[in-house]
This record gives C-alpha cells, sequence and structure tokens, in this order.
C-alpha cells in the first residue's frame, strides 16, 4: 500500500517562499506520476501541479503558474511544490496525490485520476 507523507506547511508571509514535502513509500516510487493539490476552507479542492514518473512532465494550475515548482527525487522517494512569492490566497491545505502509470488516463487536473493521497500539510499566508 502506498502512503504519502507531506511535510514543510507552516505560516509565510506574502511575497515569501516555502518548500513542501512529500515522501512516498510502500511502492515503487517512479512508477507514479504525482500530483499537488490544496483545499481551502469553503472551497472545493483545485489541482496545483503534476509531475509525471519520469519528471520529464510537468503542468500547473492557473492560478500558481509562475510562482510554484514541482519536482522530484526518485533517489529519496520524494516528491517537492516550491512555493515562490506566496500570497494570502495561498492559504489551504495542501495535499500530495499519486497515480500508477498503468492507470493514469491523462486528466492530470483531476482529483479523481490519482488514487493515493496524503493527510495534508496546512500553509498559511499573512499579509
Amino acid at each position: 500500500q502506498v502512503q504519502l507523507d507531506e511535510s514543510g506547511g507552516g505560516l509565510v508571509q506574502a511575497g515569501g517562499s516555502l518548500r513542501l514535502s512529500c515522501a512516498f513509500s510502500g511502492r515503487t516510487f517512479n512508477d507514479y506520476a504525482m500530483g499537488w493539490f490544496r483545499q481551502a476552507p469553503g472551497k472545493e479542492r483545485e489541482f496545483i501541479g503534476y509531475i509525471s514518473w519520469s519528471g520529464e512532465t510537468t503542468n500547473y494550475g492557473v492560478a500558481v503558474k509562475g510562482r510554484f515548482t514541482i519536482s522530484r527525487q526518485n533517489a529519496v522517494d520524494t516528491v517537492y511544490l516550491q512555493m515562490n512569492n506566496v500570497k494570502v490566497e495561498d492559504t489551504a491545505v495542501y495535499y500530495c496525490a499519486a497515480v500508477h502509470w498503468r492507470r493514469y488516463s491523462g486528466r492530470y487536473d483531476s482529483s479523481s485520476e490519482y488514487t493515493y493521497w496524503g493527510q495534508g500539510t496546512q500553509v498559511t499566508v499573512s499579509s
């Protein structure tokens, strides 16, 4: 069974930076594409970023494109989300998610595409 453990969340001032990590365990990491999503109180879960199992392909949500960067280090079974120039509206619980390449259908921005989810890490941006 795949287990995902996010870390790195916290309180940051607007304009600052934060790096989230998601440690993957239980299966072969480089068989899985990874995604980051977030959910703010009272809002639907929002797509943030996607990275393919090889790391060669990335995609981003409109709200974060140009500010956030997703990357992965297969040697240590970890995916990262580098958040730069954060805004108050980036405040949310951030989740990482995984899908095996055999099950992936190309809908990288849909939460239903992903099989496994972490528990989430809170990011709070102050003005």
